[in-house]
């Protein structure tokens, strides 16, 4: 899983960043500090493979990771070349859902770089420029099939759809609300790779005391909410700032740390989590002496193809899965104990696999 991080210049973007990763981008009290994208690697927070690691005595414990990548501040025109441009833009086209963080908090000592705050107008100028972006992919793509779109059927269908997509994105929309008419539209769409298609989760970012609330007395964080559900977005609270500090702490500490700011998870477990139901995303979970393993798939996925995600021979020549829920599994404290009590399923090419499932499949090549 890939997430972009986006928002204008001094909204915490980069110091949660770094929060998230560790991974020191420079955090400044000036636009366009982070000159360069920066990208972390990040461990899914899943106490579930710790459980398992001790039971098998795994040699090894492999979490699922999350891949973040930090632009630059954006600012109005940046699709245009202003601040650093679209060379930003870019980098988050191949990004599965973007992160737009946005500031949900008042504090002279930090400027902001339309002078106020206002979250949904700083929503509205991000939006803009990723709409400004699509509209310049789309302009290169119509300039080369419109050459061929008089003798070629395909190419004057592709036409007349993005002829109707321009239309829609410079009406203000975002190009995941655009009705594709029929799989040749759908076909064309995803190659566009349009950065107003992908799924949004908003970050609102406020001060440690709106934390506890969940931003509930927060009215910025109010005017987020209401937008993200017209916008069929996520929004989570995060303090930009005490993520920074809980990246420091030791893992005791953490759980310490954050009882006294009276919270339960992370920004950073929250985020994942947002993501993964953003994306439709769940975990199956591997378990031996050499490794303990979570494997990341779509909803849905059934067993030879959430098998080829540990190597393709095992979709190629799948006989069958042995499966068991990470719960009974735990409840009977060891694979054997489950298989005495009946809880061990032995199942074939059609079963869906769940989240939580701890899974052995059986192939022959």
């Amino acid at each position: 899983m890939k997430l972009g991080i986006v928002g204008l210049p001094n909204v915490g973007k980069s110091t949660l960043f770094n929060s998230l990763t560790k991974a020191g981008a420079e955090s400044a009290n000036y636009p366009f500090c982070t000159i360069d994208p920066n990208v972390g690697i990040v461990p899914v927070p899943d106490e579930r493979l710790d459980v398992l690691t001790k039971m098998y005595d795994s040699e090894k414990t492999t979490p699922a990771v999350v891949e973040f990548v930090d632009i630059a501040g954006l600012v109005k025109g940046a699709s245009k070349g202003e601040g650093l441009g679209n060379q930003f833009l870019a980098n988050i086209r191949e990004v599965d859902a973007i992160v737009h963080v946005v500031r949900c908090f008042e504090d002279s000592n930090i400027i902001h770089v339309e002078g106020s705050i206002d979250p949904i107008r700083d929503i509205e100028t991000i939006n803009m420029e990723l709409i400004f972006s699509d509209l310049e992919i789309l302009e290169r793509r119509y300039s080369r099939v419109v050459r061929g779109s008089h003798n070629d059927k395909e190419l004057a269908k592709e036409v007349a759809m993005i002829e109707r997509l321009k239309k829609h994105l410079e009406a203000g929309k975002m190009a995941k609300t655009f009705e594709l008419l029929d799989d040749d539209e759908i076909n064309f769409y995803s190659q566009y790779n349009l950065l107003t298609g992908k799924p949004v989760i908003f970050a609102a970012n406020v001060k440690d005391g709106d934390l506890a609330d969940d931003g509930a007395s927060n009215s910025f964080v109010q005017s987020v909410r209401e937008f993200a559900k017209g916008d069929g977005s996520e929004v989570f609270v995060i303090c930009a700032q005490i993520e920074q500090e809980i990246s420091e702490l030791e893992e005791d500490e953490k759980k310490e740390f954050l009882d006294d700011l009276g919270i339960k998870e992370s920004g950073l477990e929250r985020l994942i989590a947002a993501s993964y139901r953003t994306l439709g995303l769940i975990s199956y979970l591997t378990a031996g002496p050499k490794e303990t393993r979570a494997w990341t798939i779509t909803k849905g996925t059934k067993a030879p193809q959430a098998a080829g995600k540990i190597h393709s021979d095992f979709e190629r020549g799948f006989i069958r899965a042995e499966i068991v829920s990470y719960e009974n599994l735990i409840e009977c404290g060891s694979m054997t104990a489950a298989k005495e009590k009946g809880l061990v399923r032995s199942e074939g090419k059609e079963y869906v696999v769940q989240d939580g499932d701890v899974v052995l499949f059986r192939f022959n090549v």
